[in-house]
């Protein structure tokens, strides 16, 4: 009887090498993410198109540099990223100072929840496809702000 080089097709193997593959492509995309997130926090670049955010939490002020939107005479900022610490700490103490243009001011803090509202803001202002997947696909709020008088 003549032997035969065929192997036996091990489906649980194969599965089981798929499964590893995706894993690891998991675990390497989740690095990328991190990393990107992590210098874009340290490094908090600046341009004519961001403004500097100060927000109260546990006592202490925060500082942070987000990217504004203007529409419609009015000033929003986004959160766009998994860090959103700045974020939960505007929603607890709604009253912020915001830095932008070389002045200063306090402004109120106020949540997006109007459909109508967050879909005009948010696409004046779209992410592209590039920015999301390197920010591991967060779920985008917006806040407007709004000037306090002194």
């Amino acid at each position: 009887m003549a032997h035969s080089n065929r192997t036996i097709p091990n489906p649980i193997g194969d599965l089981m090498k798929l499964l590893k593959f995706l894993l690891i492509l998991l675990v390497v995309y989740a690095g990328i993410v991190t990393v990107f997130e992590s210098l874009l926090g340290y490094y908090q670049p600046t341009n004519d198109g961001t403004l500097r955010i100060t927000t109260m939490g546990n006592g202490e002020p925060h500082t942070r540099v987000l990217a504004r939107i203007a529409f419609e005479e009015k000033l929003y900022v986004a959160v766009n990223h998994w860090p959103r610490g700045w974020y939960s700490q505007a929603l607890a103490n709604p009253e912020v100072t915001i830095e932008m243009d070389g002045q200063t001011g306090k402004y109120q803090a106020v949540e997006i929840t109007d459909s109508d509202e967050f879909a005009v803001v948010d696409a004046a202002r779209p992410l592209g496809i590039g920015f999301i997947i390197l920010t591991g696909f967060p779920p985008r709020r917006i806040l407007r702000l709004d000037p306090i008088s002194t």
